[in-house]
């Protein structure tokens, strides 16, 4: 096995870690920026030609999915969030004006900006009415420069104007959970892939063990935060809605900071579900 890239800000990905497959253009993940790009050809490599320069803009391990064509820079797993354009994040109200809401997404950076009508079919009218401690799913959409610049937030797809991917927007009910900002990462593939995998995304099955445990007591919805909060919610589970939310958060903080492998991970559901008296 061949040792991790590390990379810190500024430093150009090695050309001969980009993939090689052409059947579609390279796909840049978190942490990269394109500097220049290999003019298009017919005869050529695609996109992932060695002419393309890439940069970090962030310190970590180089990743490359050679049969998606991306590449990624993951984060060191106790590192602190650093807001970046697209991330996905769990934030919470601060305090209103009469055009924004200034939201905490980590204690240690400024409150960030979200509009009043950044919401899907959003007016003055039909705007949510959030209070301070509300919290809401949102994307960054952008940032200025230099330190202490202000992160704008956005409930909608610019594009689109719609709540995508699902679930962004306020979140009601529920409990929040503060995970590291790895395991936050890799919570976030795992539960935007299919459970075809058998072995887990990032080393993680315990989504797909808990969705099959928890079927009978109404399921569970789930939201995860780049910047380290994970939002669960069973309010579908009757009686057992609260010990269900427990249980779910306490498996993921506890694999969390032991690193717990797949085959542990299952016995930690079967344990922690059987310990809160929870039907499975």
């Amino acid at each position: 096995m061949s040792s991790p890239v590390i990379l810190l800000p500024g430093d150009h990905v090695p050309s001969d870690q980009l993939s090689s497959n052409k059947s579609g253009p390279l796909r840049l993940g978190p942490g990269l920026r394109l500097l220049s790009a290999a003019p298009p050809t017919t005869s050529g490599p695609s996109a992932s030609s060695p002419g393309h320069v890439l940069a970090a803009t962030q310190a970590g391990i180089l990743s490359i999915d050679h049969k998606k064509n991306a590449v990624s820079i993951l984060s060191f797993p106790n590192g602190r969030y650093i807001p970046t354009p697209n991330d996905l994040v769990i934030a919470q109200v601060h305090h209103s004006s009469v055009d924004y809401f200034y939201c905490m997404i980590t204690p240690q950076s400024p409150h960030a900006v979200l509009g009043q009508l950044a919401f899907e079919g959003a007016t003055k009218k039909t705007r949510p009415m959030l209070k301070q401690g509300d919290l809401v799913y949102a994307r960054v959409l952008s940032m200025g420069l230099g330190a202490g610049a202000e992160v704008e937030l956005t409930c909608v797809n610019p594009a689109t104007g719609k709540a995508e991917p699902g679930g962004l927007g306020p979140l009601t009910g529920g409990m929040v959970f503060d995970i590291s900002t790895g395991m936050a990462a890799r919570l976030m593939r795992a539960s935007s892939s299919t459970a075809e995998q058998q072995d887990g995304v990032a080393g993680l099955v315990v989504l797909e063990e808990l969705g099959k445990k928890l079927e009978k007591v109404g399921g569970f919805e789930i939201a995860v935060g780049r910047n380290g909060k994970v939002w669960v919610d069973c309010s579908n589970g009757g009686d057992a809605a609260v010990k269900a939310t427990v249980a779910i958060g306490q498996c993921l903080t506890t694999i969390d900071e032991h690193n717990l492998d797949t085959n542990d991970q299952r016995k930690l559901v079967t344990r922690i579900l059987r310990e809160m008296k929870i039907d499975s």
